[in-house]
């Protein structure tokens, strides 16, 4: 089949599973779009974050022994493999019936979607995104977050934080830094940055939240988001 695009997709555990439960309005209006646009011949690899799974279980873990690095990193990961098993149970029609967990493995089936998850510790899902790119020759990668654009700097704490629409990856790694930890708040893991720069990636910050708006983004329209390349 022609593929008119194709993107990998990472999408922030906060929007799969936020404080409140499981968000299956998200995920309705998520499978609404991608069932629209592989109709139109795109390809789609869909990466799924923890959430606050993977924070309730490392908070359960740290009340009773002191967690290790490692452990909390499994916790996580664990957590992303059950909500990749989600959003491969609602594209079960569409997607390839394995979850990607070692994304320097290809896979050869002709599925318009493929869902992947968490893989080692020491590897965020940006990472694994980052990597799928890599393995799949795919140029552009999506962030679903729940913020709108990168700020120069932390807008919670700054009230003179300006929006940034375009950045290059020197100056999102300056503003992130450069090492990643299990949980860490980053609109784009620190070492998944500093991969995309080696590999010429594209990588779109947005607000997963607002369909409209990725639509706008998939059809070549005006969206709100940051662009780092």
């Amino acid at each position: 089949m022609f593929y008119k695009k194709t993107y990998v997709i990472s999408i922030g555990g906060s929007l799969i599973a936020p404080p409140q439960g499981i968000d299956w309005h998200f995920l309705q209006k998520l499978r609404a779009l991608i069932l629209r646009k592989i109709k139109s011949g795109y390809k789609f690899f869909l990466i799924a974050g923890g959430g606050i799974t993977a924070r309730n279980y490392a908070a359960a873990a740290s009340r009773v022994v002191k967690i290790d690095k490692e452990d909390l990193d499994w916790l996580g990961i664990h957590a992303t493999r059950l909500n990749a098993h989600l959003l491969r149970t609602v594209f079960r029609a569409e997607a390839n019936p394995e979850i990607i967990k070692n994304p320097t493995v290809r896979l050869n089936g002709k599925e318009n979607i493929i869902v992947g998850s968490g893989w080692k510790p020491g590897w965020s899902t940006d990472y694994v995104a980052t990597m799928m790119a890599r393995e799949y020759g795919v140029k552009i990668i999506i962030n679903l977050s729940n913020i709108d654009y990168v700020y120069d700097k932390d807008p919670r704490k700054y009230q003179d934080a300006k929006i940034k629409l375009q950045m290059t990856w020197p100056e999102f790694r300056k503003l992130v830094g450069n090492i990643w930890s299990p949980g860490l708040n980053a609109p784009f893991d620190p070492v998944a940055a500093k991969k995309s720069e080696e590999l010429g990636l594209e990588v779109i910050i947005m607000n997963g939240q607002k369909m409209k708006n990725l639509e706008n983004y998939l059809d070549g329209k005006k969206f709100k988001g940051t662009v780092i390349k």
